[in-house]
């Protein structure tokens, strides 16, 4: 099969870039050919506003080279995992006019909500959510805390709405849980063209011994990771069980101040991959209190490859994919003390904790591998292709 993927770089590298160059080697791992049309966000910095603005709306140089790439290659299926701002939804127009299926993978909430977070004053906000225009993402300047910025955004999602773009030009969505897919069911895309694929981990990093005696803490040091309902439990537990902290992000003066005062608390900046999945392997478990949805932590799936229990909020995609009491445990998201509490469960039962661990390792194994995930990604693409034919077939 020949797949043309097609992304949107960002300025700060993230989880959706990698999974971008992941699914490719994965591709190509198995004997696929792939074709690559990428943009990235630094050339935003030589736009204008306006300029920025009507190419989030319709890129149409973008539409152009991608239909003349089409028709020199002729791919079976285009693959999009972030056209958002630069590439625009016409890429998805230059395939469907030249005949090839479109898939578009959903990593964030974009397309229902303008700031992408579900979150508002660090509290979950749905305001927005099935409204044809976003006024609400507006008046409250949800993109880049701006109402102009807001705007087009918000301009973009529901033109395109009230132009079908979202419910006929894609032939294919897919996500990776099923709690996302349900929130874009509720948000107006159409049930049967979303499927759910899970992330994964593409090369297996080993299970780890979780003999470190910590927990560890990884991802971005901001509002809507809860980080800060960490620093405020962990001083509590009495040493008992020390924590790192990797990453980095606007609250780390925060977490500097924290861990100075508390010696059981330990910030190590950013690190390696594969130091972090050793960090991750050898402690006792990997803490993620989020306060927003999430789509899918790529940090679980890398706790569960190393066998590491995961003690996180119990919301979205986050108690979907832990199993509480069995690959790690839930506590009430945005609640200091409950995490506290479940900390010390975790400490007071080593024998659960063991097998805990084997469990996790065995969620990897079941549907995290990269063996798995490559089964899974061919069958959105042979669905997609089977949805393309019907729908050629009644035009």
């Amino acid at each position: 099969m020949k797949i043309l993927l097609c992304h949107n770089f960002y300025q700060q590298p993230g989880g959706e870039d990698l999974v971008f160059n992941e699914e490719a080697h994965l591709l190509e791992s198995h004997g696929q050919t792939v074709l690559r049309f990428t943009l990235h966000n630094n050339s935003i910095a030589n736009m204008g506003r306006l300029g920025l603005a009507r190419r989030t709306m319709w890129n149409g140089s973008a539409y152009a080279e991608l239909r003349r790439l089409i028709r020199e290659q002729r791919p079976d299926v285009m693959h999009c995992t972030n056209t958002f701002p630069l590439i625009s939804p016409a890429a998805y127009y230059a395939a469907r006019r030249e005949g090839v299926a479109v898939v578009q993978a959903i990593h964030n909430y974009r397309l229902l909500c303008p700031g992408a977070y579900f979150l508002r004053n660090h509290r979950v906000c749905e305001d927005c959510l099935g409204k044809l225009v976003p006024w609400p993402a507006v008046m409250h300047a949800c993109y880049r805390n701006s109402r102009a910025a807001s705007f087009v955004v918000g301009a973009m999602v529901s033109g395109h709405r009230l132009l079908g773009t979202w419910r006929r030009a894609v032939t294919l969505y897919y996500t990776p849980s099923e709690f996302t897919r349900q929130k874009c069911i509720e948000g107006g895309l159409p049930a049967n063209r979303i499927a759910v694929k899970a992330n994964f981990v593409s090369v297996d990093p080993g299970m780890g011994s979780g003999a470190g005696g910590y927990c560890v803490f990884v991802g971005r040091l901001s509002p809507e990771k809860g980080i800060d309902l960490v620093l405020k439990a962990w001083p509590h537990l009495g040493g008992r069980l020390p924590l790192k902290i990797i990453g980095d992000g606007p609250v780390r003066d925060l977490v500097v101040t924290t861990a100075a005062e508390h010696p059981e608390i330990q910030w190590l900046g950013h690190r390696p991959v594969r130091e972090v999945l050793e960090i991750v392997g050898e402690a006792a478990c990997l803490v993620i209190p989020s306060i927003w949805y999430e789509g899918f932590p790529r940090t679980i799936v890398e706790a569960f490859a190393k066998g590491t229990p995961v003690i996180g909020s119990r919301m979205g995609a986050m108690a979907e994919a832990i199993t509480d009491g069995q690959t790690g445990l839930l506590f009430h998201p945005g609640d200091a003390d409950d995490l506290e509490a479940k900390v010390r469960q975790f400490l007071a039962d080593p024998q659960a904790a063991a097998r805990m661990r084997q469990a996790a390792r065995r969620e990897f194994e079941v549907k995290y591998t990269a063996e798995r995930n490559y089964i899974s990604l061919m069958a959105v693409y042979d669905r997609a292709l089977q949805m393309h034919a019907e729908e050629a077939r009644s035009w």
